[in-house]
């Protein structure tokens, strides 16, 4: 199966180059069978394996990301106009704090741990191993380029696994950055970067291997989940969808405004868990429309395009694209922003109010700075149009502990935040992962160390006791007694 440009969800942006500066292997050099064929070897000779060479690894991507900060900075400066402290926390500090987590954790994660055993399978002992799957290709996209590849990649190792990582030619300064640090500073025998795009993708996915980790858009995991299938190859993939925010009249509106406002346009929107629309009960309706645009204002003053601290859409395609959902109508009126300059592809923070179901913008993930705001008579309006749609990767809930309870228990969604909008993200304890539409499996934390690791159960039993009713021939005595034991 074939990823086309069109298609692919790291294809290229106009006048862009596969395998900027040439530093990861890109076709034609690429020999996809060689490379997995050879990461393969080192994995069955054990090389992945210990524990000092996973935390050795850990340990040199700790100093990449330190020492490497400002050449990384600079690439997402370069490739989607990231605020350098927006670039630090989001890609830099996130990854490096998700490393730091694994090598806290390494030794008690990857130790045995016991199980109970039934009385009837005694003498024994049981216990869980949790053993490296192999050799592992992560596939990343372009809008965190250095999170959202570096941390599934060190999960990968964290677990003893060799990996091949493919970062988003969209974002190509960021991947040529990637792909010349990675070898100085990880082991290049077991741990390797693949730039390129379409060409590249459909190479690695021809191959077996070991799990497969993705994430990007839904139509692109069903390549993906259509190659692994092939070779019966696990997967985890990380989508989107429409994550909703509903402003309950119990709201604190100022507060639920602020935050709110946040999610949605760092990044410049985006973010696979920004609220991509918000349900406001119709009571508040006005108020949190109007704390809304001051959050906007206070945030990046009253034009946006001159904010350092406001970033711009990836490539013309992606800004054309948002620009043909607002332009689509199916709306009352912009109320804050509209404004766009195609050069240098800045899309303005965008709120619009009174949004009919059919409208464009409600019919697609918006990945960008448009806000959709829809009055509400309640909760329970909220909830019910929420589960008509597909499953959503994050919900947002704003009210007091009675309205957000309803809100928790009575929807379905990959995470859930509580007056915040996208902080679970960022919790390690926490999965990380979609449902439905929005994605299957889960990292973050000891949830990715278990995503990249075979769970084997493992039973002792001694020999020095050997009781003959467990074999036959079976007598009515050893029949009664097996039925007791086993009943």
């Amino acid at each position: 199966m074939t990823i086309t440009h069109q298609d692919a969800s790291s294809s290229p942006s106009p006048g862009s180059s596969t395998g900027p500066g040439g530093h990861g292997p890109t076709a034609p050099d690429l020999d996809a069978a060689a490379l997995v064929g050879r990461l393969r070897g080192r994995f069955n000779a054990g090389h992945t394996r210990p524990l000092a060479w996973r935390r050795r690894q850990l340990e040199a991507l700790r100093r990449l990301l330190t020492e490497g900060e400002g050449e990384l900075l600079e690439a997402l400066a370069g490739d989607l106009g990231k605020p350098a402290i927006e670039g630090w926390i989001t890609d830099v500090a996130f990854t490096k704090g998700e490393v730091e987590d694994f090598l806290a954790n390494l030794e008690k994660w990857s130790s045995p741990e016991r199980a109970p055993v039934p009385l009837r399978m005694r003498p024994g002992k049981a216990s869980l191993h949790r053993d490296p799957l192999g050799v592992a290709l992560v596939i990343a996209p372009w809008n965190y380029p250095v999170q959202l590849l570096l941390v599934p990649m060190a999960a990968a190792i964290a677990a003893g696994n060799a990996v091949v990582g493919k970062p988003s030619e969209l974002a190509p300064r960021t991947s040529a950055a990637i792909a010349r640090l990675v070898p100085r500073y990880l082991d290049d025998e077991a741990i390797t970067v693949v730039e390129g795009g379409a060409e590249e993708t459909t190479a690695l996915l021809d191959q077996r291997w070991d799990h497969i980790f993705y994430t990007g858009n839904g139509r692109i995991a069903r390549v993906v989940m259509a190659a692994a299938a092939r070779h019966l190859t696990p997967v985890t993939l990380e989508l989107g969808g429409k994550s909703p925010a509903i402003v309950d009249r119990t709201s604190d509106i100022a507060v639920a405004a602020r935050r709110i406002a946040f999610g949605k346009y760092l990044n410049a929107g985006q973010t696979c868990v920004a609220p991509d629309h918000v349900f406001v009960h119709e009571a508040v309706h006005d108020q949190f429309l109007d704390s809304l645009c001051d959050a906007v204002r206070s945030f990046y003053g009253e034009d946006p395009r001159v904010s350092p601290d406001y970033a711009r859409i990836v490539n013309d395609r992606h800004f054309q694209r948002l620009s043909g959902l607002l332009d689509a109508g199916g709306y009352e009126a912009v109320t804050i922003g509209g404004e766009r300059a195609a050069p240098e592809r800045y899309f303005a923070p965008t709120v619009v109010t009174g949004v009919q179901e059919d409208a464009a913008l409600m019919g697609e993930e918006i990945f960008g700075p448009i806000l959709p705001i829809i009055r509400v008579g309640g909760i329970d309006e909220a909830v019910t149009r929420i589960n008509a749609g597909d499953r959503p990767l994050a919900l947002y809930a704003f009210g007091d502990r009675d309205a957000t309870r309803r809100i928790v228990e009575t929807t379905s969604a990959g995470g859930v935040c509580v007056n915040a909008t996208m902080l679970h993200f960022t919790i390690p304890s926490l999965p990380f992962g979609g449902v439905g539409e929005s994605g299957m499996g889960a990292y973050h934390g000891k949830w990715g160390f278990d995503t990249f690791s075979h769970v084997k159960g493992v039973f002792e039993r001694p020999t020095a006791i050997d009781p003959p009713v467990a074999y036959p021939p079976y007598s009515r005595l050893k029949q009664s007694l097996l039925r007791r034991l086993f009943g």
